[in-house]
């Protein structure tokens, strides 16, 4: 430390530097903490090490702590289902009874029947590291595949299991990432899309390119998988397989980055040596196959309809003027349509929150799926002959309860209803509509105890994400209610880059546009103070992943705004994000510094690149994990030690490093309830929670 230079508050560890310079299109841009990119390094590993003593030493010091650990455990602790999915008169179904690290797989045969446990992952690991990443019965119903991830781990490793021993054949399949398994109506193999075995040492960190579609014969080893589609011509090109419910054709949709649009190919299921052919679109939209009447396609799609339609395409002659619109576009933005006992089940977002409407497949609206109330439903899956399925519906008051639904009548019974130990009718959800900075209008749930004073001393946490046509909606969170029973207001803001709105709304805050989904949160901010909910000095701001970069975006351009920063697991390096992992899907939405103009924006709001020395930053807990192989650690580790550098005053700048631990996907319950908690304990402190103004 030089002479002139004030002592900080924290003994901040020196981070590990570099004389890095980058040179883009004529502009230098030094990248001092190059070597926290190798996260196995030595120096980095000391580094690691030194922060997370200090940042436990800070939370250590919070007389609270321990008490808010106990209540979100205790909130925690409820009986937890999900929707039954239905193969060859058998049930599967996900139960955990409240605290388990993960939840177990169970098999019913008869809905009013005992469930028989037919994979639990908690006995995989001492520690609940690792998780299930997928599980897909077989069409009789006789067989499991499923995917484990270890340490949070994008790469799965996928198995087959005997539903009726429960015993595990000797099938393994590796290097299997963002796929599933698609299985044959004979129950004897199943497709899958896997990547090449990446060099060693670079399975956390090294890019993601050239994905095969293999298929897998149920009982042989993994190097005599049949090849089915690969396109050595386009490295970023992925395909995901189905097939048809009729098991008559083997379709695949292949995507390029993270945008909804696609290029569909199909073939006859029994034509093993043919050639997969073109049936629609050039990556220009969405096509969702939903089911087939023989050589007639329906998909889901928003071509030429933004928010979303079901259209009939006839595979002899797939000319677009020759389609049949079924359900035209609606007011609202069509999130999914599932074919369960000949009706279309479509679910529609109408203000971020679920509307379930239920059409003939002629496209004729038959009714409405009543709904309990302002809350999120998923599920709705099935077979087209089944005559039932099933649903979750939660809210930001209330847990999922799953019900069974009558396809035919229309009815929902309660299947599976979690006992609670608080009651929800003492908090209320209320939707407010704000302006942002060019005038367009944003959604932002309230949600808090009922009767809360707009005095402008409520603690406030104010969550958005605004990113790769993900809408957010009301769910449950234990640890959310954890913050509302002391007083806290939580705040959810439906920015755009968000899929709340269609594709327009979508693209209004990607690449070029992403400032305004900053604008629509720094907004967001200014409209809680101003309408005396909170106050600068009581409002928090968190994100996870691109919610992470929004807070990191929001805390540089606007410091003065928040009274504390939660960046999760968050992209703050605009410039080398492309370069790890699956990172170069991103640009979609981003954009890229490899292209000039792109590249101008991208610095413009970078986190990392825009922290300022002698700037008061607010109180900040960065949060990542060691093992994120999706959004790598590098991003928190280089944010964090600049910001410490940065730091003009005495607001504790500190960083959380998950061991063994992703992403997000997959976590054991006791490491999300100690990160929650955590959280909560930093806000209790720096917010001065409890205390008036």
């Amino acid at each position: 430390m030089k002479a002139d230079e004030p002592a900080k508050p924290f003994p901040y560890p020196d981070a590990p530097k570099s004389d890095a310079i980058d040179v883009y299109h004529g502009t230098k841009v030094a990248d001092p903490y190059r070597p926290l990119e190798d996260p196995d390094s030595d120096v980095t590993r000391a580094w690691v090490e030194a922060e997370n003593k200090i940042t436990n030493g800070f939370l250590g010091s919070v007389p609270q702590r321990e008490a808010i650990r106990a209540r979100v455990t205790e909130l925690w602790d409820y009986e937890k289902f999900s929707a039954p999915g239905k193969k060859g008169g058998k049930y599967f179904y996900t139960h955990n009874t409240g605290l388990q690290n993960q939840g177990v797989l169970f098999v019913l045969d008869a809905l009013d029947g005992q469930g028989r446990t037919l994979l639990d992952p908690n006995t995989l690991s001492a520690d609940g590291t690792v998780a299930l990443s997928g599980t897909v019965a077989s069409d009789g119903g006789g067989l499991l595949a499923y995917g484990i991830a270890e340490a949070g781990s994008d790469w799965n490793t996928w198995k087959v299991r005997d539903v009726a021993t429960g015993k595990d054949l000797d099938d393994r399949l590796e290097w299997i990432k963002f796929s599933s398994a698609v299985w044959t109506p004979d129950d004897k193999a199943f497709f899958y899309g896997r990547f090449p075995a990446p060099e060693p040492g670079q399975d956390l960190k090294g890019a993601n390119y050239y994905q095969k579609v293999y298929l897998h014969k149920v009982g042989t080893p993994q190097d005599q998988d049949a090849l089915i589609w690969e396109d050595p011509e386009h490295k970023e090109w992925e395909a995901s397989p189905t097939v048809s419910d009729d098991g008559q054709y083997l379709i695949l949709t292949l995507h390029k980055g993270t945008d909804a649009k696609y290029r569909v190919l199909y073939r006859p299921l029994d034509a093993s040596e043919a050639k997969p052919t073109h049936l629609v679109g050039e990556f220009d939209a969405e096509y969702d196959f939903l089911d087939n009447d023989g050589p007639v396609f329906w998909f889901k799609t928003n071509k030429d309809a933004e928010r979303g339609r079901v259209v009939a395409i006839d595979v002899r002659d797939p000319d677009p003027a020759k389609w049949v619109e079924l359900i035209p576009e609606a007011e609202e933005t069509l999130e999914g349509v599932d074919v369960v006992g000949d009706r279309f089940l479509a679910t529609y977002l109408k203000d971020a929150h679920t509307v379930v409407r239920v059409f003939d497949l002629s496209g004729k609206h038959v009714r409405d799926v009543d709904l309990p109330g302002l809350g999120t439903a998923s599920g709705f899956g099935g077979k087209r002959k089944d005559k039932e399925t099933f649903y979750a519906f939660t809210s930001y008051t209330t847990p999922a309860t799953i019900y069974r639904y009558d396809v035919e009548t229309g009815a929902s019974t309660v299947w599976r209803k979690p006992t609670l130990k608080f009651d929800p009718s003492a908090y209320e959800t209320v939707q407010v509509f704000y302006t942002s900075k060019d005038g367009t209008k944003i959604p932002m749930f309230l949600t808090g105890k009922k009767g809360i004073q707009k005095d402008g001393s409520n603690p406030t946490l104010l969550y958005g994400y605004g990113g790769f046509n993900i809408p957010l909606t009301p769910g449950f969170s234990p640890s959310a209610l954890t913050w509302m029973e002391m007083g806290g207001l939580y705040a959810v803001a439906n920015l755009r880059g968000g899929g709340e709105y269609g594709e327009s709304w979508h693209q209004g805050g990607t690449k070029l546009d992403k400032q305004n989904v900053f604008d629509d949160f720094i907004a967001a901010a200014e409209w809680l103070i101003a309408e005396k909910y909170t106050n600068k000095f009581k409002l928090a701001i968190s994100g996870r992943s691109n919610g992470g970069l929004l807070v990191g975006a929001c805390m540089t351009q606007r410091p003065d705004l928040y009274g504390a920063c939660l960046p999760g697991v968050g992209v703050l390096d605009m410039l080398r994000f492309h370069k790890f992992t699956i990172g170069w899907a991103w640009i979609d939405d981003y954009g890229s510094s490899d292209d000039a103009e792109q590249f101008k924006a991208l610095y413009a709001y970078s986190p990392l690149h825009n922290v300022k020395p002698g700037t008061c930053y607010p109180p900040t807990m960065v949060t990542t994990a060691d093992h994120d192989d999706r959004v790598v650690p590098a991003h928190s580790f280089k944010f964090a030690a600049a910001l410490q550098a940065a730091q003009a005053c005495d607001n504790p700048v500190l960083i959380r490093i998950e061991t063994k631990a992703g992403h997000g996907a997959g976590k054991p319950t006791a490491k999300v309830i100690e990160e929650a908690a955590d959280q909560w304990a930093f806000l209790v402190k720096v917010l001065n929670v409890g205390a008036k103004p």
